[in-house]
């Protein structure tokens, strides 16, 4: 890839390099399109671009607490729903014990992510062991079940009427983030031999959002062996490897891990912050106006926000500046960490979403006060 050299225009006061070497007291905004891909400006101010002093109306930052979010179902289909549009659904589940049925998405590619728990996922294609962090891509039209041998709690990420593929990693090159080498895939291996039987077994199919189920005098998932490039995947979070940069801070774009037509999903892993003097420690503001951002907490204390603990979820609808926290604007002013701790899941959707009944009622409706001006 090319890319002619085309200089920026420049209006008053300017930093020569983005994201570095502000002058004391000044704040940088960058108002950007098409989630960082597009063209970009960035704009000091005398102020936070976040120090608002109040807010009405229906858009603002939002919080959930998924911790709260309803009991245990032995099916994601009695999953409780949180975010989504036409082309996105975010449930969050919760799994006590061994499925009864195998279920089949016939609507989109599923991404299941192990926020809590561990145990064993049988599909079409063989079986996986999966524990806490792990990414797991079911292809639309997989049937699947779990026998979880702890507690699952797991965030369900519909594609639908689409699939997940992997992101255009550029001059990075094939191996950066992670290797396709860490990706593991379902094996035909005694523990699948072992669940076949001649048992009535159902499959309980979601298609355009309804239920039906199909019963077999026998086990589907009786599959001698396979071959072919249509296969689940797994990836968990410990074998992502950050691009990380000592002079500037990298914007969220660099840590995509799975891309569907109309949004993308990527995570936050640990990582050194940035240790030139004028690099900016915190993540900077900015108006990200094509995109809605989302944010699930897996473990540690996200680096740029306050109050915000595992299994809470944000959602910054676009049409309005954010950034970091004040008190987390101000360690990092103070260079006070050396490192992230956070690991997160982060989704960029290109179009608005709708928030649930069901994460309405653990909204935390004081989220948006975090950044407010204060005496």
């Amino acid at each position: 890839m090319r890319k002619w050299i085309r200089i920026p225009l420049a209006e008053g006061q300017t930093t020569r390099q983005a994201h570095c070497d502000l002058p004391e007291g000044v704040y940088e905004r960058e108002l950007g399109r098409e989630g960082f891909f597009g063209p970009a400006t960035d704009m000091l101010h005398r102020h936070p671009p976040t120090s608002w002093s109040d807010w009405e109306g229906p858009l603002r930052p939002r919080a959930f607490d998924l911790t709260k979010l309803g009991a245990a179902t032995e099916s994601p289909w009695g999953a409780a729903p949180v975010l989504g549009n036409a082309y996105l659904k975010l449930r969050f589940w919760r799994c006590d014990g061994r499925m009864a049925d195998l279920a089949r998405n016939g609507d989109g590619d599923e991404l299941i992510f192990i926020h809590e728990g561990a145990g064993e996922l049988f599909c079409d294609y063989g079986h996986m062991t999966f524990r806490d962090g792990d990414y797991i891509v079911l292809p639309r039209g997989t049937a699947w079940r779990i026998e979880p041998a702890a507690s699952v709690a797991a965030l369900l990420l519909e594609a639908t009427g689409d699939s997940y593929q992997l992101p255009e990693k550029g001059i990075v090159g094939h191996h950066a983030i992670f290797d396709p080498n860490v990706l593991d895939t379902p094996k035909i291996d005694a523990a699948f031999r072992a669940q076949q039987s001649e048992e009535p077994w159902r499959i309980v199919i979601k298609k355009r959002d309804r239920l039906s189920a199909v019963t077999y005098p026998f086990n589907p998932l009786d599959a001698l062996g396979w071959h072919g490039d249509l296969v689940p995947v797994k990836l968990n979070w410990r074998d992502i490897r950050p691009i990380v940069s000592a002079r500037y801070h990298i914007p969220p774009s660099a840590h995509v891990n799975f891309v569907a037509e109309r949004f993308m999903v990527g995570t936050f892993a640990p990582r050194p912050i940035e240790t030139d003097p004028g690099a900016l420690k915190v993540p900077y503001f900015h108006n990200d106006d094509d995109i809605e951002e989302i944010i699930f907490l897996h473990r540690g204390q996200f680096f740029s926000r306050d109050n915000f603990g595992p299994g809470m979820m944000s959602l910054h609808p676009s049409g309005f500046p954010h950034g970091p926290q004040p008190k987390a604007f101000a360690i990092g002013a103070k260079r006070a960490r050396s490192e992230t701790d956070e690991v997160a899941v982060y989704i960029d959707a290109r179009d608005p979403v709708d928030v649930a009944p069901e994460a309405e009622a653990v909204e935390d409706s004081t989220y948006v006060d975090a950044w407010k001006i204060r005496d």
